[in-house]
């Protein structure tokens, strides 16, 4: 993806699914009008799950997701089986594909109600429409009875114009509850941002939420102003006007806060997702956790991303040796990323997730929820450095809404 693409967090999620052989692969490129995934008579071509970022009319920019067989066989099948459902927990639209000439079977019956359940909205695709009217084994009306549903052939692209006005009319048309800042913000408004250049960032340029954080700056007509930690003391000084808000890197949270004046609001850039696409409330009370850990507890570290490690990374060694030195417990930590996240967690007594800048609002929510209902606190690296270093209460000031919930600090 290009450096001004849309970044994949931002685009509409379409999981395609289908047994082995329905024409999974055939339907994407039908619709993509492109060869982006391989076809084969072979059974099992797709053996994980492969994501394409495109702009798909009349929807616009797209994440298109393939995935393996849902009737694969043996314990790998299993497997790839698995990282098919685990596809839903990011799907904004689900696709169904059968293979018309059979017809549905208990596994698309199956899909279709986790659909249901995760409140996806879905078509079901009854592809080699071809073949069927070759056969005349079925009649118009029983094709056109479900609206949920659409005949096709991805050989000769009937219908493919048509299954494509479909799938735009089923993508999300609520706005997010909030934006990332720009909602915090008034026109001509001058907002500072603390940018650290290190080891982990990017060469040549700024990681994905600075990048995107600046963007929704300038779209609610605001100034964004970007330092380093060590010249964010002198910029005060000398900027003339009062910021509305610095926006810190985490990581250096402790100098920020102690350069920053009491009177102007400060948060930092993984408080502001957990906000954004999350849910800023739980992980808020998830931190207070740390309290109750003792020594050989496990906590799960969970990162959405897959960068390359630093030799101080900041998931998988800062942050054990923090919260080890705060709560002076001899802890076990368990680390996942990218879109690996147990289903089960009852082993952990604490999850410390990132940002989540590379998922999208769906999957992030869904892993909140998943702690949730499993009643395993859940917070995130922003918020557990801020406790840490005794200035959470100062760092979600911006957030009225929940200030109730330290009011005893």
């Amino acid at each position: 993806m290009g450096l001004n693409s849309t970044p994949s967090a931002e685009r509409v999620h379409i999981g395609i699914f289908g047994k082995r052989n329905a024409g999974k692969s055939s339907i994407i490129n039908a619709i993509t009008d492109q060869s982006l995934a391989i076809v084969s008579d072979v059974k099992g071509t797709t053996t994980d799950p492969v994501s394409k970022a495109m702009e798909l009319l009349p929807l616009g920019p797209v994440m298109i997701i393939d995935t393996p067989g849902l009737d694969d066989v043996g314990e790998l099948g299993k497997m790839r089986i698995q990282k098919s459902y685990q596809v839903l927990n990011k799907t904004d639209i689900g696709i169904l594909v059968v293979d018309g000439t059979l017809g549905t079977t208990p596994e698309d019956e199956a899909l279709i109600n986790r659909f249901k359940e995760k409140n996806i909205p879905y078509i079901v695709v009854m592809n080699k429409l071809d073949l069927v009217k070759e056969e005349q084994n079925i009649s118009q009306e029983e094709m056109s009875k479900s609206p949920n549903t659409i005949w096709v052939s991805s050989t000769t692209k009937e219908n493919i114009y048509d299954l494509k006005e479909m799938i735009a009319a089923q993508a999300p048309t609520d706005e997010p509850k909030f934006k990332i800042v720009a909602d915090l913000l008034n026109p001509s408004d001058f907002v500072v941002l603390v940018v650290p250049i290190d080891k982990a960032a990017p060469k040549g340029r700024l990681i994905l939420p600075q990048q995107q954080t600046i963007r929704d700056i300038l779209e609610a007509d605001a100034t964004a102003i970007v330092v380093k930690e060590y010249e964010l003391r002198e910029t005060l000084e000398n900027l003339g006007k009062k910021p509305k808000l610095v926006i810190t890197d985490s990581q250096v949270f402790s100098k920020v806060s102690a350069d920053t004046p009491k009177d102007i609001l400060l948060t930092s850039f993984s408080i502001l997702f957990a906000r954004y696409k999350g849910d800023l409330e739980e992980t808020v009370k998830g931190v207070r956790a740390l309290e109750t850990l003792k020594d050989n507890d496990t906590i799960l570290i969970s990162e959405g991303c897959t960068h390359h490690r630093q030799c101080d990374d900041i998931g998988r060694v800062k942050i054990p040796r923090w919260v080890m030195q705060y709560t002076g417990k001899e802890l076990n930590f368990e680390f996942t990323s990218g879109t690996e996240f147990p289903y089960d967690l009852s082993k952990y007594k604490m999850i410390i997730h990132c940002g989540g800048c590379t998922l999208n609002e769906r999957e992030m929510k869904y892993r909140v929820k998943c702690a949730k209902d499993q009643n395993i606190p859940f917070t995130n690296y922003g918020i557990l450095i801020a406790y840490i270093q005794g200035i959470l209460k100062r760092t979600v000031e911006p957030f009225p809404y929940i200030s109730y919930l330290l009011e005893e600090e």
